[in-house]
């Protein structure tokens, strides 16, 4: 299933306890970047991260911006997704699942399907891997939109 639409964005409140409960103070900056990253379904980059705050808070630098990323990629509370060109790209959704990348649109799209995921962990168990503890299972799939006026589905 490719996924379009994120859940119900939570409130500033509920966002204060899920930073403090990742062991991250609640700064303002850490509550609108986080807040920004929770209303949109795209993997934005920092640059884009900042554009969507900046109007509202001109006093957010994007060294901050950064910063605020990348101490919710350690603390585990997002992940870190690299686009086709080696970009860093941020990832809401830290449930397992997959990505699509269209090259002619530079768009990463969520892909959930649990019946994939099944197939490759038999695989590699099959395989019987020594020496190796898999943190982490991720379909990397490379695309081109072809009409961007229909809906992508994979049925």
């Amino acid at each position: 299933m490719i996924q379009n639409s994120i859940s119900q964005p939570i409130s500033l409140e509920e966002i204060k306890n899920k930073l403090t409960e990742y062991g991250l103070k609640a700064t303002h900056q850490r509550l609108v970047v986080y807040d920004a990253l929770q209303k949109t379904h795209l993997h934005p980059s920092a640059e884009e991260v900042y554009t969507l705050i900046h109007s509202d808070n001109p006093s957010i630098s994007i060294a901050t911006v950064y910063n605020t990323l990348d101490s919710f990629v350690e603390a585990k509370l997002i992940t870190r997704v690299l686009s086709e060109e080696g970009k860093s790209r941020y990832d809401f959704n830290t449930h397992q699942h997959h990505h699509i990348y269209l090259c002619n649109t530079d768009e990463i799209i969520d892909y959930h399907d649990p019946e994939l995921q099944k197939i490759l962990t038999a695989y590699l168990k099959k395989k019987k891997l020594t020496n190796l503890t898999i943190h982490e299972l991720q379909v990397h799939i490379k695309a081109e939109v072809i009409n961007p006026k229909q809906k992508i589905s994979i049925q």
